[in-house]
């Protein structure tokens, strides 16, 4: 019997700092995550960013909690309840982090007698410390828990036509009404050595603006590349001129060369430059989270007013959008066949 299992990142159990703490642990302390020696990783999370941290994300995620819960959660589930009716396989759903785990997302469907599952991150375009995580861990579970069930991953979608004209009717749609002066992609950072790392041909990633417009394997896995490519569909779809949208990466940590421009440094230009109107959208994500909420809607908004400009619009993620949720329902269905 064949089962679908959608994986999102996950949240704390509650926006204080006792449930914050633990969270972040397990998150900074993926080795996909923060990719150094284990001692290091946990000098680094252990040592320094858990003394501070959960204080300050725990005020953060209290801003965006929302009265059933975690809105990523809560989001997740809406979709995966709209996906359901409309496949013939059971469908459940997990995160990569904290109390939903993948293990208990299989233990589901192993209930329900499903042996063929097909693992569905729930991110557009490839990471390591997205999409590979997951994936490590589903077959780690497997393994010990499950060894009689078998794995289909549903690779990156970043390029696929549907989920392109998804994102771009939602664009249109939240523009309506909304006389922007440019539109801001902006997307999840990722440290550059990240990159480097998935290149499977280990030479082509040069991180300098032609390799990835140069065809290659590599583009397979590459972030950087798919996140150029979303945006280059999406804006062809809309026919947007090239001097009315730009792309940047947001959420960087310190210490590290991240993937650049920055979505904060390039926002508080923005006013300087005669862009008043700013609409924002955030492709990494399917399911809004504290990355859209909190940082771009409340943040960047902030901060964009503070340096001069008048309207900011953050256009939510495709969500439980009911055409999206069609596409996800054609996708397993095409799969389940």
């Amino acid at each position: 019997m064949k089962g679908v299992l959608l994986v999102n990142l996950g949240s704390p159990e509650s926006p204080t700092p006792k449930d914050v703490k633990p969270y972040l642990d397990e998150f900074l302390m993926d080795k996909y995550v923060i990719d150094v020696p284990y001692l290091l990783r946990a000098l680094l999370v252990r040592g320094i960013i858990l003394r501070k941290r959960p204080e300050e994300s725990a005020h953060a995620y209290a801003k965006i909690w929302w009265d059933e819960g975690s809105p990523l959660v809560v989001l997740s589930e809406r979709m995966q309840k709209k996906v359901q009716p409309l496949v013939n396989v059971p469908v459940a759903l997990a995160m990569r982090y904290g109390s939903m785990t993948i293990e208990k997302g299989l233990q589901e469907l192993h209930d329900k007698g499903v042996t063929e599952v097909l693992l569905f991150p729930l991110y557009p375009q490839y990471a390591m410390a997205s999409t590979l995580t997951i994936l490590v861990k589903a077959e780690e579970i497997r393994k010990k828990k499950f060894p009689q069930m078998t794995f289909t991953d549903v690779p990156a979608f970043y390029n696929k036509p549907d989920y392109i004209k998804n994102l771009a009717d939602s664009i249109h749609k939240h523009l309506v009404g909304f006389d922007y002066d440019h539109l801001l992609f902006s997307y999840h950072g990722i440290p550059e050595r990240h990159i480097r790392k998935t290149d499977v041909t280990k030479s082509h990633c040069k991180i300098d603006g032609s390799c990835c417009n140069t065809p290659s394997p590599a583009h397979d896995f590459c972030y950087r590349h798919q996140c150029y490519e979303t945006t280059r569909q999406v804006v062809k779809l809309l026919g947007l001129p090239e001097d009315k949208y730009s792309l940047t990466f947001q959420s960087r940590l310190a210490g590290d060369k991240w993937l650049e421009p920055y979505t904060d440094v390039e926002i508080d230009k923005m006013p300087g430059k005669g862009i008043r109107n700013l609409a924002v959208v955030t492709p990494a994500f399917v399911s809004d989270c504290l990355e859209t909420l909190e940082e771009i809607a409340m943040r960047a908004k902030e901060d964009f007013e503070k340096n001069g400009g008048e309207k900011f619009l953050a256009i939510p993620c495709l969500n439980d959008d009911d055409e999206w949720c069609e596409t996800v329902g054609n996708w397993i269905n095409d799969w389940a066949k």
